[in-house]
């Protein structure tokens, strides 16, 4: 019954088009790109991690832990074991190649030889699910970043990470071996230059096989050069617009004494967390807003961090306490997920306050962008509080409430320029929440008053706010959820937003401050010379429909240009002054198909099979 109703909602926000093959194929699913075993410095054999991102609910995970030299074997050696001693490479046997550093295994060994054996292993453990081999990049000049590249992973006759291993070896600042592995010429180039040079490599050779995702970016923002600033991410972004374009400005850690593990011990960009969130991203016209409001494709992620996780510290293991929910075109398939994360189609949740969000502004979805004819922009919500318990099993609080959601909206203008003065500035005044909506009306000290949302039952609340766009302007919207009320007392302040986190955390009170982030949707307003006049899709025709490989129009006597949409609002094909559109590569499905011509729009839905 309540899939049904799942179903009946989402027809009815996608305007009764949703089918169940289209939903069977595509959709969102959860991961983790950030996690530790024994292979580095966590305290859990490799398989004990695979076990609990699966016993958490994940769809999809990476192990990703640091590159440079460790000193044991991750499968066997882990607090987890009923034997604690420690297996050392240097006493296995094992031939340790390389530079010798004192009997530790570089990684570029361990991931080729060892732990992605581990993945092929854990992959026929957990056939359901996809694991992927990653690794947590030491990026020179900086911090930490979650990396992946898929390239031959999923070869069927002879998979393996080679293009990974090469990675690690060439550019990561804690690979100090010089033994030329496969002839493998390391980078001379050193700090920032030498980030750059990577990435730009892997831009050029695995534009859509990797991603480059710098991890708990606020941390060591004040000691020399290992922080990231907004100049950083500029750079890199320029250098490598398909391999980074995110952070876990979300982090980690959320379960240490000092939430994210931010604070005095590490000094941080913000000294801490708020409201579980790094300031980067948790500051409304902060360095994250900065970035979208040059309309940079750069997305927000959340992820687990997980070393160990004792009942009154440690961490939180993958999936417990936060998930990353991705829109894949095809489930369990790992270039679908690299896709899904590029598109920037995703959102973040804590403690399971949420387990879906559909965010629209007409036909766009997150990460895409809507342009409106006439400067009206309907923004759509619509949204599911489980009413379920979530994974705390740390106090009695196990069923959050969404108390509200919050619209935040940006003006966007061009990139700016690394010989501009702004391209340091990491702030914006042109970002604001402009709604609130939620369970009671409550005005904040903005004069914002909440909206109460329309509760469609078991959990779904839907939300339609209708925004008019300035003429020539471009903006991107945003939402923020929390199951705190605006202005309570440690948690929020008098305009809705989160109060930095105080010391001494623990489970409890992660569990009892949560919060989901969407990414944007973009919308544009750029005056048109002809407004385009909206008409019927029964006024062309297209042929064949259902289409396997191409659909032609025809009604029209000259075609300007034809989009092609999936049901979530993303365009996933478009072509310019031709009447045939290629649909070969689409997964079957119901789509919306766009086609101007002169002054008029038609819109029509087609239907894909295979």
């Amino acid at each position: 019954m309540k899939r049904n109703l799942h179903k009946s909602l989402l027809a009815l926000f996608f305007g009764a088009t949703c089918t169940t093959t289209m939903l069977a194929q595509s959709g969102y699913v959860t991961g983790d790109f950030h996690q530790h075993t024994t292979y580095t410095d966590g305290s859990y054999t490799f398989g004990l991690m695979m076990e609990k991102s699966n016993q958490f609910g994940l769809d999809w995970w990476a192990n990703s832990e640091h590159g440079g030299a460790f000193e044991t074997w991750g499968l066997v050696t882990g607090i987890d074991m009923q034997d604690t001693t420690s297996v050392s490479w240097s006493n296995t046997g094992i031939n340790i190649l390389g530079k010798a550093n004192s009997g530790k295994m570089w990684r570029w060994q361990s991931l080729r030889d060892w732990s992605f054996r581990d993945v092929l292993l854990y992959r026929r453990v957990f056939p359901e699910k996809l694991i992927i081999q990653g690794y947590e990049m030491n990026v020179p000049g900086h911090e930490h970043a979650s990396l992946g590249l898929i390239a031959n992973q999923f070869d069927s006759i002879s998979p393996n990470v080679n293009p990974l291993v090469q990675f690690e070896y060439m550019f990561d600042n804690n690979d100090k071996d010089d033994s030329q592995p496969e002839g493998w010429v390391k980078s001379t180039k050193t700090g920032h230059e030498k980030a750059v040079e990577a990435l730009t490599w892997l831009q050029t050779n695995y534009p859509r096989q990797s991603w480059v995702i710098p991890a708990h970016p606020e941390r060591y923002k004040y000691n020399g050069s290992t922080g990231w600033n907004i100049e950083h991410f500029r750079d890199l972004n320029n250098a490598a617009p398909d391999v980074f374009f995110g952070f876990e400005s979300v982090p980690g850690h959320q379960k240490s004494s000092r939430r994210g593990e931010y604070g005095s011990s590490r000094p941080s960009y913000g000294i801490d967390t708020y409201g579980g969130a790094g300031l980067m991203s948790a500051r409304v016209g902060g360095l994250w807003d900065a970035m979208l409001s040059e309309g940079r494709h750069f997305w927000l992620f959340a992820n687990s961090d997980c070393h160990n996780n004792t009942e009154n510290g440690g961490d939180f293991f993958p999936g417990e306490f936060q998930k990353n929910y991705t829109f894949v075109a095809k489930k369990k398939d790992a270039q679908a997920v690299a896709d899904g994360l590029r598109s920037g189609n995703s959102y973040n949740v804590m403690g399971d306050l949420i387990d879906s969000l559909y965010f629209n502004i007409g036909s766009a979805g997150m990460g895409s962008v809507y342009q409106t004819v006439d400067g009206n922009a309907t923004i759509s919500i619509l949204v599911r509080d489980p009413q379920t318990n979530n994974n705390n099993r740390y106090s009695d609080y196990k069923n959050p409430e969404l108390d509200h959601i919050d619209i935040i909206a940006g003006v966007v203008s061009s990139n700016i320029l690394p010989t501009d003065a702004k391209y340091s500035v990491d702030t914006v005044t042109t970002t604001k929440v402009i709604a609130r909506f939620g369970k009671a009306t409550y005005t904040d000290a903005a004069g914002i008053t909440t909206q109460i949302w329309t509760d469609k039952g078991s959990g779904w609340k839907q939300i339609n706010y209708e925004y008019s766009i300035p003429a020539g302007k471009k903006m991107y919207f945003r939402l923020r959820g929390t199951n705190q009320a605006v202005n309570t007392t440690g948690e929020t302040d008098n305009y809705g937003n989160p109060l930095i986190d105080e010391e001494n955390n623990t489970a409890v009170k992660a569990f009892a401050d949560l919060w989901f982030y969407s990414n944007p949707v973009y919308a544009n307003f750029a005056t048109p010379t002809a407004v385009p006049t909206i008409k019927g899709g029964s006024l062309i025709a297209v042929i064949p429909n259902p289409a396997s490989t191409t659909l032609t129009v025809s009604g029209v006597t000259s075609i300007d240009k034809m989009d092609l949409y999936n049901l979530n609002g993303v365009r996933v094909a478009t072509v310019s002054n031709t009447d045939m559109l290629d649909v070969a590569s689409q997964p079957a499905g119901i789509y919306v198909l766009k086609v101007i011509s002169g002054k008029d729009l038609f819109v029509k839905q087609v239907q894909i099979k295979k």
